[in-house]
């Protein structure tokens, strides 16, 4: 880190503390290996009907966009170096201000995403927001960034360090009760433990998943299912939703919402229209009449098996729709990136689902070969496809596709998917 940057987090660091403790917001903190965001956004939804919520920009969530986010600092989203330093310099004078000068109106809840890129990246977020509400999403066998850690039990203990921390008093621990690795993190705090998942057995669980249509009959406009607490159930359904791994985060949300006194009528009807983040299994319409799954943001072996899952099941409900014709199903699958002595094995086994899940896959990348590798044992002859980049990839993806085809983009974040979304998107 250089000699600025120690510094700006420093000072960022101290205030952001300072003003957590004159304030005292409500610090609800979101941890997990995929859907903190989404999580993030739905918590931030509900929760704005009643109160005043501030939540992290994009994904600002390490030790500079976290106390960022503290301090009301927007950061410089595309604009130059200059430009980013004189605003961050800005905030950081009304950082001081906010801490130390007259008191002023601030967030009654802050809804933070917490990244754990390294080991000791939770505990010093949490030492600084000192968050009574945690959240884990999902863990996985072989979690994002386990290339920083000494195995995936590392990067579980670290992520569970949320949990540890949260008080006795109104505490709250939110946990996946689907994902063994985040259940067991029950045992790692004195706070109160509500679990959310699909299986019934869980304190708050969703059932009867399934797509519905939009109102003119032609196209799938989202995801309905039942929000299930002890012997209540309430209907609901978000707009432009397609992957059901998405519904853990509005389950969170439910769970959030409940623990600040919301009812679940008003927790769903804010949840219809929730704001989806930015290439992450976003609907887009493509050229020739296609639908394009855009899961271009960043990936890992559990998000690859769930968009694969929901390639699956959204194209079989596509083609369930009246008059439609059979719509193939295309996987673009680059790269997953830090994933250690676990890269090929992780890759390899994506291969081997590839074959279940789609009938064309084009691969991106060194390391996607191995995917390509496992599934042309699985796949039709001259199905299976493979590229160095996502520019080389995009001239015959445009070339392959059809009318009516559902086409899966996704990869890690430094193979540039997006460029293939780009190429075949519709004008």
């Amino acid at each position: 880190m250089s000699m600025p940057r120690k510094i700006l987090q420093f000072a960022l660091k101290i205030l952001a503390k300072r003003a957590i403790k004159r304030y005292k917001p409500a610090v609800i903190g979101i941890t997990g290996s995929v859907g903190k965001t989404f999580a993030k956004e739905a918590i931030f939804c509900v929760l704005s009907r009643k109160f005043w919520v501030r939540k992290n920009d994009e994904n600002f969530n390490n030790e500079i966009g976290v106390p960022m986010a503290v301090l009301g600092i927007k950061p410089a989203l595309r604009r130059g170096a200059v430009a980013s330093k004189l605003k961050i310099l800005a905030g950081l004078f009304r950082g001081v201000w906010l801490g130390y000068g007259l008191r002023q109106k601030y967030p009654k809840i802050l809804v933070l995403e917490l990244a754990a890129d390294k080991p000791g990246d939770i505990k010093y977020l949490t030492d600084i927001v000192r968050p009574q509400i945690g959240v884990v999403t999902a863990v996985g066998e072989v979690p994002v960034h386990v290339e920083f850690y000494a195995s995936p039990q590392a990067v579980a203990k670290e992520k569970s360090k949320l949990i540890e921390q949260l008080p006795l008093c109104n505490g709250l621990a939110a946990l996946n009760y689907d994902d063994q690795t985040v259940l067991d993190m029950k045992e790692r705090t004195k706070a109160k433990v509500v679990t959310f998942g699909f299986s019934n057995s869980a304190d708050v669980w969703v059932s009867d998943t399934s797509y519905f249509v939009t109102d003119d009959g032609r196209n799938i406009g989202g995801l309905s299912f039942k929000i299930n607490q002890d012997s209540t159930f309430i209907p609901a359904r978000v707009n432009n939703l397609v992957g059901t791994q998405q519904l853990y985060g509005v389950l969170a949300a439910v769970v959030v919402g409940l623990h600040f006194g919301m009812n679940l009528i008003d927790i769903c009807g804010m949840l219809e229209n929730v704001e989806l983040p930015e290439h992450r299994m976003n609907m887009v319409s493509g050229v020739k009449d296609t639908t394009i799954i855009d899961d271009t943001y960043n990936a890992s072996p559990l998000a690859v098996r769930a968009a694969l899952d929901t390639l699956r099941d959204f194209t079989k409900a596509k083609n369930s729709l009246s008059g439609a014709k059979r719509c193939r199903k295309i996987a673009v699958l680059g790269d997953m990136r830090e994933l250690g002595k676990y890269e090929i094995e992780a890759h390899r086994a994506i291969g081997n689902l590839v074959g279940e899940r789609a009938d064309i896959l084009v691969t991106v990348g060194a390391a996607a070969k191995f995917i390509a590798d496992s599934a042309a044992n699985q796949m039709k002859l001259n199905s299976v496809f493979s590229f160095d980049t996502s520019d080389e990839a995009k001239e015959k993806i445009q070339e392959i596709i059809r009318e009516g085809d559902v086409i899966l983009v996704k990869g890690s974040h430094a193979m540039e998917m997006e460029k293939v979304v780009e190429e075949i998107k519709g004008i």
